[in-house]
């Protein structure tokens, strides 16, 4: 074991290269490095063994953690200069660019999420590695935390630490409760975990904390007391320093203060990356014509893909039974994890089992995804290869009304870069669909809708990520019409009842949205003159923005104003997209 006075100097040792780096890049956050110091030299070269995680949540202190990487032997330390250089992987906050870390951070509140989810998959593996996440003071008012806090505690991960570096001061003024840490203490009981108040630049202090840990059968919470600035006088525990480098003459007299320790210390830690892979799975057969909701054929697919691989696990938002995950939960208990009512704790949780080699499919209304936007958005720079499923799209669910209508996630995943954004319309699509994101390595979507629509595809009908059906087709199509959901059936509708009177249109069913075939999209326009008309059960921002990008001008039918309980076909009717409506804007 490491002594406290070399980990006391490795910890000033880190400090110099935060202070150096930040200096010469000139930005970054060295004085909430400052702070951490000793938990990261106790964590990197005592503590944190092989196949362990780290997540920093306080994503700003990223140079302590560049500088740490350099001291355990897993990156140069030379590259420590090219902190936060455009053709440099250290950059100003973590990502997996790096590829030491798995989970990007920086966005606040989020790393405990992440942590758990790492956690779960610890325990599923059956192994005894530990999760080790440092959060700032000032991020734990994040609610974010406390889901994350409540799930931790309710699974018993006594295979989870968080160390709470409380230094007291924010990026604008003092923390919500400075350095008041009983306050940390209480709360983090009160969630049910053990806690442990320390100096937390005290080496021997934090060396019987994490000792004390191990023997723990709950989370831990260890609340250190730190100053931001540490080890500075002219800096620590001083406000407006936050995101602020020294300038080269103070940088002087700082490194005069710290002195030039030249501790070398071994770290039993690094980082093991987890390789995926996904079977084919059987399917389920439908029949033509027969009445299924996508929701429940995703279910199907998700037990049959679930039964071909073991890596695949399911997140749910206490919705099981309506996003159709229940089945997977009911045969695969083992493999479910149960998020509650906190869709931002389930996304963090099933970027943390990606993490560790799984692939997790987390589900719940499409309309409940908005409040989980900033973890998506995360996990999407960490390269999290997670499935998301939203079902209830639409104002086609009916009498539930607006609240519950998913009307805005569309708009929302088409903004995240690399995501595969699904829209399936009966329960062959779906499946094959469910199967082909899985196989995607990244973040995939896909929006599914409450009632049961007819069976158009065959079971042997294959789909492609990118691609699009043309349902009904001639030589004579006057107007190209696009849809997906529900207002696919509406679409087919129109065209037998064009067709009696003599007008042919093309119906398209754009089940991928992201990514999109618009070499052969704009093929199809061109074929109908440039004609083209968008229906869709959303609001504007969706189906309709890319077909626009891809082929130009268009029409478009789409849910202009806010929905109100109803009926679904007087729904459809009343807000303009149904059958009449499309009939109407062909003949326009």
């Amino acid at each position: 074991m490491t002594g406290p006075q070399k980990l006391k100097q490795m910890a000033d040792k880190l400090r110099v290269h935060s202070l150096k780096m930040t200096t010469k890049a000139g930005s970054g956050h060295p004085t909430t490095c400052m702070s951490m110091a000793e938990i990261t030299s106790v964590l990197f070269f005592s503590e944190m063994k092989k196949g362990d995680e780290f997540v920093l949540s306080k994503g700003h202190a990223a140079p302590i953690l560049w500088a740490a990487y350099a001291e355990a032997g897993l990156i140069p330390v030379s590259r420590l200069t090219s902190l936060r250089k455009i053709t440099s992987n250290l950059e100003g906050h973590p990502t997996p660019r790096m590829p030491l870390v798995k989970i990007a951070t920086g966005s606040l509140g989020q790393g405990l999420s992440a942590g758990v989810g790492m956690a779960l998959g610890f325990k599923l593996k059956k192994n005894k590695n530990r999760v080790f996440v440092v959060l700032g003071d000032g991020e734990v008012a994040e609610g974010s935390v406390w889901e994350a806090a409540n799930s931790a505690s309710y699974n018993k991960l006594n295979n989870l630490i968080a160390i709470i570096d409380v230094n007291r001061l924010g990026q604008s003024q003092p923390t919500m409760f400075g350095h008041k840490t009983k306050e940390y203490v209480k709360r983090f009981s009160a969630f049910g975990w053990n806690t442990i108040r320390v100096n937390g630049h005290s080496v021997r202090y934090l060396l019987k904390a994490f000792e004390k840990a191990k023997k723990s059968k709950k989370p831990v919470a260890i609340i250190a007391k730190t100053y931001k600035g540490k080890g500075v006088s002219f800096i620590q525990n001083k406000e407006g320093w936050h995101g602020k480098p020294l300038s080269s003459e103070d940088l002087k007299k700082a490194l005069k203060k710290l002195g030039d320790p030249q501790v070398k210390l071994k770290s039993g830690f690094s980082v093991e990356k987890s390789k995926t892979s996904i079977k084919s799975a059987k399917k389920t057969k439908y029949e033509i014509g027969k009445k299924v909701a996508t929701r429940q054929a995703f279910g199907n697919a998700l037990l049959n893909i679930g039964k071909a691989n073991r890596n695949v696990v399911a997140v749910d938002g206490d919705t099981k039974n309506s996003t159709m995950s229940q089945d997977f939960f009911n045969k695969y208990p083992e493999r479910s994890f149960e998020a509650f009512i906190a869709e931002q704790n389930m996304v963090g949780i099933a970027a943390g089992l990606s993490a560790v080699g799984f692939v997790p499919f987390a589900s719940t209304f499409g309309a409940f995804f908005t409040r989980a936007h900033d973890q998506i958005r995360m996990a999407a720079y960490s390269q999290s290869n997670i499935k998301l499923i939203g079902s209830h799209g639409g104002v086609s669910i009916g009498e539930d009304g607006p609240s519950q209508m998913g009307l805005e996630d569309l708009p929302m995943f088409l903004s995240i870069p690399n995501a595969v954004v699904l829209y399936p319309s009966d329960a062959v699509s779906t499946e094959a669909l469910v199967e082909s994101m899985a196989k995607y390595n990244g973040i995939a979507y896909m929006k599914t809708t409450r009632g049961k629509m007819p069976t158009i595809y065959k079971s042997t009908e294959k789909f492609s990520l990118g691609e699009f059906k043309v349902i009904k087709k001639s030589k004579s199509d006057k107007v190209l019409v696009i849809a997906a959901g529900v207002t696919l059936f509406e679409a087919l509708d129109a065209y037998e009842k064009l067709k009696k009177k003599g007008i042919n249109i093309r119906v398209v069913d754009l089940y991928s949205l992201q990514p999109l075939n618009e070499k052969e999209l704009i093929k199809e326009a061109k074929e109908c003159g440039h004609n083209v008309l968008v229906v869709e059960d959303n609001y504007f921002g969706s189906i309709g923005s890319v077909v626009s990008n891809a082929v130009g001008k268009i029409n478009h039918l789409y849910v202009k104003e806010m929905p109100r309980s109803g009926h679904p076909d007087e729904l459809l009717k009343k807000y303009g997209i149904d059958s009449s409506a499309i009939i109407k804007g062909v003949l326009r």
